[in-house]
């Protein structure tokens, strides 16, 4: 880990997530934990919170959806475990919601300092509503970062992650506004030949626009599955 990382926050998108071990509502957990499974680590600003306490029950009840997809949640703040754990009991006391994922006790804000989910210009000590998505390499594909004050919508963060595996799987691209079943975009040609097969393609099986912009079906079973593309 270098020193600027470490310091700064600085992660980006297609690097190796930073590792981690820490104490959770359900024991010590650690990045190695979640090797071969696409992972949300998400933070939040503070326990007992109102537009926090509706995310952790968002995210509990959309939990089975994301399992479909290999995929596990894991949240974050700067609170104690002791905090943590009275706030999702009293999330289940109140509704009925059993919070179905750990929670991760960052007392001194290691962890949430290292992947930059502290804004100084908002709160020293404070997360903000982060979200990096984490491939089953170990590698962070996507990052989003929400305002305190909005939460986060979690039907995009499904749509996000099914992209990102239709994307690997097909060895294409997601269009605008894309959802499962829908067509992914054809890598564009690399050389001129290709470029003239790409414009008869289209011409005969009308997939396309242009020779930079065609489509092909999505390949069947593709989102969680380590296929080919067809």
């Amino acid at each position: 880990m270098d020193y600027e990382l470490m310091m700064n926050g600085n992660v980006k998108i297609g690097q190796r997530a930073p590792e981690f071990e820490a104490n959770t509502t359900m024991g010590k957990v650690s990045l190695n934990n979640y090797a071969g499974k696409w992972l949300i680590l998400f933070s939040h600003p503070g326990d007992f919170t109102p537009v926090c306490t509706t995310e952790m029950i968002a995210f509990t009840k959309a939990h089975t959806y994301f399992k479909q997809l290999n995929t596990e949640l894991l949240g974050l703040s700067v609170d104690s475990n002791s905090s943590h754990l009275a706030w999702v009991y009293d999330i289940y006391c109140r509704t009925g919601i059993k919070i179905s994922f750990p929670i991760i006790a960052d007392r001194n804000g290691e962890i949430a300092r290292r992947y930059g989910m502290i804004s100084n210009d908002i709160s020293n000590t404070e997360t903000v509503r982060n979200v990096y998505i984490i491939d089953d390499k170990g590698t962070i594909r996507t990052i989003l970062i929400y305002p305190m004050n909005v939460g986060r919508f979690i039907p995009e963060i499904i749509r996000i992650v099914q992209a990102l595996q239709m994307a690997d799987c097909a060895q294409g691209s997601t269009a605008a506004n894309w959802i499962p079943n829908q067509p992914v975009i054809v890598s564009p040609p690399k050389t001129y030949e290709e470029l003239v097969e790409r414009v008869s393609e289209i011409e005969n099986n009308r997939n396309g626009i242009s020779w930079y912009l065609s489509f092909k079906e999505s390949p069947k079973n593709c989102i969680n599955d380590n296929c080919n593309s067809e």
